[in-house]
């Protein structure tokens, strides 16, 4: 606003106009003058993130295909909860990390998504919920749980998160943001000191020899590397806790041993655990645990007095695991023709 010659004051409304209200013409924001309007019709646009696929479940999930600019294809996951609303939103176009139980590392990497790119989504998801300034948010939780490792995306994430927790934007605190990583330990530093919202970690195996087999990242970052940078993450403030994000896969991580030497492992972190459901995508070689297997390692870890939840299978029905829809629609790397051709009989 300073550059077109205008009174500072004037960003903070349309920032509000955009972000409170979904507006996508200049023309509506009617506390601005109408030459000031027409100035900023001329010299920008207001385009959102294309609605591709829009699917609802049967329990309420709603997951969104959206099209970037250039043909990449990303998800977006709103989840309804009790007094609560949250969006999951991805990062990446693809990922590198190339996880074996995820949908998404095995369609390749295509680029990071710029910050408006990520805002995007939370600016489209809100005005298709019918969304109206503040009072009204349905979203009231933002998630980095979707497509790609966002630390691996830093900048562009980070502006992003500023944007969400701007009392003229999102308003959201920074509770109620949550980067979700895979264990880029220099970046979880770096997120501490400069954007400290809240951390989850994509553990799945409580050590390392498991975790590699899962989570290549691991060699990089091994597991006591990675959880001494947790309580630095957290050592500041006595009820924060790092959330452990643990998919349960059959015969694979769900053990009650497993659950035991997860018990130790965690001992002196400040944590909770998250339990995962697994949810199937097609060929993959792992199967979701059954419940009652669930439900004996919950008990092994709440009996060691660990904080431990167990998340809620959602929208199944319409393929909610992350990267099932965008897998479908764009792979320029060939990792997903790879990966299918490994996971056929004999191989």
């Amino acid at each position: 606003m300073s550059a077109l010659g205008e009174k500072p004051f004037r960003g903070p409304q349309v920032m509000q106009w955009l972000h409170q209200y979904g507006v996508d013409d200049f023309a509506a924001m009617t506390n601005l003058s109408k030459a000031l309007r027409a100035r900023l019709s001329e010299a920008a646009t207001i385009i959102g993130p294309r609605v591709k696929l829009d699917q609802v479940a049967a329990d309420g999930t709603r997951k969104w295909l959206f099209e970037l600019a250039d043909g990449n294809c990303i998800e977006s996951v709103f989840i309804p909860d009790d007094g609560r609303g949250t969006l999951c939103v991805s990062s990446q176009a693809g990922c590198s990390l190339n996880c074996t139980f995820c949908a998404t590392g095995a369609q390749g990497f295509n680029r990071d998504l710029t910050p408006e790119e990520i805002v995007g989504q939370v600016w489209q998801a809100s005005r298709l919920l019918g969304s109206k300034g503040q009072s009204q948010r349905v979203i009231t939780n933002v998630v980095f749980m979707g497509m790609g490792e966002p630390l691996l995306n830093y900048e562009n994430v980070v502006q992003a998160i500023r944007v969400f927790l701007d009392d003229v934007a999102y308003g959201l605190s920074r509770r109620r943001v949550t980067v979700s990583t895979a264990g880029m330990v220099p970046l979880i530093d770096r997120l501490r000191e400069e954007c400290p919202v809240s951390l989850a970690v994509s553990l799945h195996a409580p050590n390392d020899s498991l975790r590699t087999e899962l989570v290549p990242l691991n060699r990089k970052y091994p597991i006591a590397q990675l959880l001494d940078t947790c309580r630095r993450y957290v050592a500041n403030d006595p009820h924060r806790k790092v959330t452990f994000e643990y998919v349960m896969l059959a015969g694979v991580n769900d053990s009650p041993a497993h659950a035991q030497e997860l018990v130790t492992l965690l001992r002196d972190v400040p944590a909770k655990v998250n339990l995962i459901p697994f949810n199937p995508f097609a060929h993959t070689r792992y199967q979701r645990s059954s419940q009652a297997t669930i439900d004996a390692f919950r008990d092994v870890l709440w009996q060691a007095g660990l904080i431990t939840i167990t998340r809620r299978t959602r929208g199944d029905d319409i393929d909610a695991a992350c990267g099932q829809l965008a897998g479908q629609v764009r792979d320029r790397t060939g990792r997903r023709e790879r990966w299918l051709a490994r996971m056929a009989p004999g191989n």
